[in-house]
């Protein structure tokens, strides 16, 4: 008897060549919470390869707010938030964030990629037409997919190529820019003053995805548009608890008008279960913490200076990253799957960036920052990663470069 599936899939065997190789990187099972250092299939690692930059994610506070709530609340809503799955915590979080965002209001969804699939589609039309940085994260394009508009890529942060694109457009609906506040996998920041100065130019609404710059960047970590005191001239400003926020969902911030819609007509919200009480009291923990104490996002960027100013000392090609996310370019699959490999065999923990995520010539190790390393952790990591290079020939810049 035929098995269509099963025909269909058995050809795929990109993970199986690196699988063969012993160099395969992905779905490593930690044996306990992630913390500065990890432990992974029963041995202690340096970890510098996760997304919690405030290092919140085993903060007492936290914790104890998300043990609360399973007490109370149990541990799922059991349903959507349109009808059986919103909490009064829910609602304390949305109204938190509009605050702390400076918008009028917000939404909170179940991830942060739902975010972008539920936020998307439902406020663009057929008539309207998207314009995405070339860089933005697989679920700014997923929801550009999902949409009834046409969309279009400008070139990275490149705002003579979106004014290209801008001025060039036909569509006669509404013009929609959507870019990453901080861009994920190179660390550079949005230029958000010159995509505002063009929106007004040519009348566009402006969404900048925050997942990597709350917690992060502006006053108290309140995001890009923040950072560049734009605040009111950027019209939507979502992102995720995943990161800065220790915890797991997403949310979406902007005008009344507008959320409320969207919680009308969000089908990735209404027939989406409810991010649960324990994920939801652990985010508004964490806003508590971050919106009460800056020191622990000023730790970040001392670690982030200190960290960068090394690696470049050293030679390694750091893009243009200015975050705590470091992009470290291997440019070459194998090779960059080769180095993780043999840092995580001399105790350290990053994550390999290939094609198709990138292209070969692009590959990457991301290096992330928390601000709980120390500075002796960062010493460690760096000086292993200078080992290995040498070793197995990763192209470092001269200096005088």
């Amino acid at each position: 008897m035929k098995d269509p599936l099963r025909d269909r899939f058995y050809g795929f065997d990109e993970a199986k060549k690196i699988q063969e190789k012993g160099l395969y990187a992905f779905f490593r099972p930690f044996n306990a919470r992630q913390e500065t250092i990890v432990k992974v299939n029963g041995k202690n690692v340096l970890m510098f390869g996760s997304n919690s930059y405030l290092g919140l994610t085993t903060h007492p506070k936290v914790i104890e707010a998300s043990e609360n709530a399973l007490k109370k609340y149990g541990s799922s809503c059991s349903g959507s938030r349109f009808l059986n799955g919103t909490t009064d915590l829910h609602q304390q979080l949305e109204s938190r964030l509009a605050t702390f965002l400076g918008k009028e209001d917000a939404l909170v969804f179940s991830t942060g990629y739902q975010v972008n699939l539920g936020t998307i589609p439902t406020i663009t039309r057929k008539e309207d037409m998207i314009f995405l940085d070339r860089l933005n994260h697989a679920s700014i394009y997923e929801g550009s997919k999902l949409s009834e508009a046409s969309y279009v890529r400008f070139k990275h942060n490149d705002m003579a190529s979106l004014e290209q694109k801008l001025s060039s457009c036909k569509a006669p609906g509404v013009k929609f820019i959507i870019v990453d506040g901080v861009f994920s996998m190179e660390g550079d920041i949005a230029d958000l003053p010159g995509i505002v100065r063009l929106a007004k130019k040519y009348n566009a609404v402006v969404m900048s995805d925050c997942a990597h710059a709350v917690g992060v960047l502006g006053e108290n970590g309140r995001g890009t548009a923040n950072h560049f005191d734009l605040t009111d001239e950027v019209d939507l400003i979502g992102g995720t608890f995943s990161k800065s926020l220790a915890s797991v969902g997403g949310f979406i911030a902007g005008n009344k008008e507008t959320i409320h819609y969207l919680k009308h007509k969000s089908r990735a919200l209404i027939f989406s279960a409810s991010m649960t009480p324990s994920s939801t009291a652990a985010a508004l923990a964490s806003l508590d913490i971050i919106e009460k104490d800056d020191s622990i996002r000023q730790k970040l960027w001392e670690n982030t200076s200190y960290a960068l100013e090394q690696l470049k000392e050293i030679g390694f090609d750091t893009g243009n990253s200015e975050t705590p996310i470091i992009p470290i370019y291997i440019r070459d699959d194998i090779k960059a799957y080769e180095f993780v490999h043999r840092l995580f065999d001399e105790g350290l923990f990053v994550n390999p960036v290939v094609s198709p995520a990138v292209s070969s010539s692009d590959s990457l190790i991301r290096f992330s920052l928390m601000a709980t390393h120390t500075f002796d952790q960062i010493d460690k990591a760096i000086s292993l990663m200078a080992k290995i290079a040498k070793e197995i020939g990763v192209p470092l810049r001269s200096k005088a470069a």
